[in-house]
């Protein structure tokens, strides 16, 4: 990892993006009425609270909605704030979270695409892997604190991930567009 000698304005502009979303939601169960938001408990890819989400002011609609379409959204596996439960679970939410911080990274620092970069994202999704696939089987019950430590692993190398792809692609996007003209 080596610094960038300028710093990345579209990496920034989706860090920016990617931690407006974050900070919604943690700023949504806390501005919306206490006790409002209790359990969405639901299945992935579906739209199991329309009618509670619906009933919220937007940005919190989308924020909600989107964690209805995104995520199961268990109680038991969600945090809860100001009495409402966040608009996705332990896991996802520090998914959300890990992706801005590694975009943040990525603002300031360049990655070589190379091999041991990539056993290092390969790497990153083994404490996650573990972890579910462990609990899907019945070997143990994961903590919320163990879901947000592999879905914040995850997510920062997921963050860091894209800055390199964008950091590997406009260079022959820039490339592509001297050779047009």
């Amino acid at each position: 990892m080596e610094r960038k000698v300028r710093v990345s304005k579209l990496i920034l502009l989706i860090c920016l993006l990617f931690a407006s979303f974050s900070a919604l939601l943690v700023i949504a169960p806390i501005l919306l009425p206490s006790g409002s938001v209790l359990d969405l408990s639901g299945m992935t890819g579906v739209t199991d609270n329309a009618g509670c989400v619906e009933e919220m002011p937007f940005p919190f609609s989308w924020v909600y909605h989107s964690g209805d379409r995104l995520c199961h959204q268990r109680l038991d596996r969600s945090f809860v704030l100001n009495g409402n439960q966040l608009p996705f679970c332990s896991r996802c939410t520090a998914i959300w979270i890990g992706i801005t911080i590694g975009l943040a990274v990525m603002i300031f620092f360049k990655v070589a695409l190379d091999e041991r970069f990539l056993f290092l994202v390969i790497l990153s999704l083994v404490p996650i892997g573990v972890d579910g696939i462990g609990q899907l089987v019945g070997f143990w019950e994961s903590t919320n604190a163990i879901r947000l430590l592999t879905g914040l692993f995850v997510g920062v190398m997921t963050g860091i991930a894209i800055g390199v792809i964008i950091d590997e692609i406009l260079p022959l996007l820039k490339k592509r567009k001297v050779h047009n003209l």
